[in-house]
């Protein structure tokens, strides 16, 4: 695992979550829009001081788990190209829900750094059914690439259950040692839910050489105490107007927690 991923000790990663791209139940027809709608949001949040920034499908709901279809790739391929050309913070990929080798795909033809892979070792129970992790394909695919990109692993991701009792630190070693993620996230329940500091250390005792992120829940009032023990966040909720998950970013938030990053560095 790699923990230079991010040059900052303590990674601040903004998420631009892409309007609905084609296929989709709310897709609008436009291209145009999501293109638009992902640069603004790009600018914003390299700007305000982010290190990295994730692009998602997160417009595309209800989810499809597993390989997507191929209008939603060629969307995605295209927003990423797109967000790559009019920023310079690391970016990376997150293809909802599990999609790893797609996202992969991309992150390599768009030369994005690192892919978010929602469960990559192991088997959990989400609203869209049950999400089997692959880290056997997707690190066999990486290789057949020649790909450097990296992989990050959320543990026990969120909006799911584990299928029966876990020890969290040892999904966490497993995921690391076994899945040869290079790098571990871990969040709160929800969207826009608190992330245990408690869940956050216990990660960190497992993989103590590795990269460790939070994955949720995130606002200028828990960060001192949430981010303790990881080496960054990603931060998509509290960012936005009003902090609600629908509005566009808000320059303000994403200068002022990027104020507080800089202080706990």
């Amino acid at each position: 695992m790699d923990r230079n991923i991010f040059s900052p000790s303590k990674a601040f990663i903004g998420v631009v979550h892409l309007l609905p791209l084609p296929g989709s139940p709310r897709w609008n027809g436009s291209m145009r829009d999501v293109i638009d709608r992902a640069e603004e949001e790009a600018k914003i949040l390299e700007q305000g001081g982010v290190n990295g920034i994730i692009v998602e499908n997160f417009g595309d709901i209800p989810f499809q788990t597993g390989r997507l279809d191929p209008e939603t790739v060629a969307g995605m391929t295209v927003a990423v190209e797109r967000v790559q050309r009019v920023v310079n913070a690391t970016l990376g990929i997150n293809m909802l829900r599990n999609d790893a080798l797609s996202a992969l795909g991309i992150a390599t033809v768009t030369g994005a750094k690192f892919i978010r892979v929602n469960v990559h070792y192991g088997v959990m129970a989400a609203e869209e059914g049950l999400i089997e992790g692959n880290a056997y394909k997707t690190m066999r695919h990486r290789k057949n690439l020649g790909s450097d990109v990296n992989v990050l692993a959320d543990i026990l991701v969120k909006h799911a259950v584990p299928l029966g009792p876990v020890d969290l630190g040892q999904i966490a070693k497993e995921t690391a040692q076994r899945g040869l993620a290079d790098g571990l996230i871990v969040s709160g329940s929800a969207t826009g839910l608190e992330t245990d500091n408690r869940d956050i250390s216990v990660v960190r005792q497992a993989v103590p050489d590795g990269l460790v992120l939070v994955g949720s829940g995130i606002t200028e009032k828990n960060i001192r105490s949430v981010i303790e023990h990881a080496d960054g966040a990603i931060i998509g909720t509290s960012l936005k107007k009003e902090g609600d998950i629908n509005n566009k970013v808000d320059p303000q938030r994403v200068r002022q927690m990027a104020k507080i990053f800089d202080s706990i560095r």
